[in-house]
């Protein structure tokens, strides 16, 4: 797991309802050029600047964990979630 020093941003999404705070989150991430992971359990989203397809986190190995742009950490159902990213978004 990227070491929780290397991520300069986080943003929280706590919206009421099933897997709301995952859609918008996932919308955030969309909107400024970030593809992620799908879920898998309790484990992080991995987030990468870009167009791309990530495999769940239990799939990927340690180098690719240590080239992601980021993680979604939370509960994917009820929220909160949090994006953490390595770079501050334009």
């Amino acid at each position: 797991m990227p070491h929780e020093n290397t991520f300069v941003f986080a943003k929280r999404f706590d919206q009421p309802g099933t897997f709301q705070a995952l859609y918008a989150a996932q919308n955030w991430l969309r909107e400024k050029g970030y593809s992620y992971g799908s879920t898998c359990r309790s484990e992080p989203i991995g987030v990468l600047k870009g167009d791309y397809i990530i495999a769940k986190w239990r799939n990927l190995t340690h180098q690719e964990i240590n080239e992601l742009d980021g993680m979604v950490t939370g509960c994917p159902r009820n929220g909160p979630i949090t994006v953490h990213l390595t770079e501050i978004p334009v």
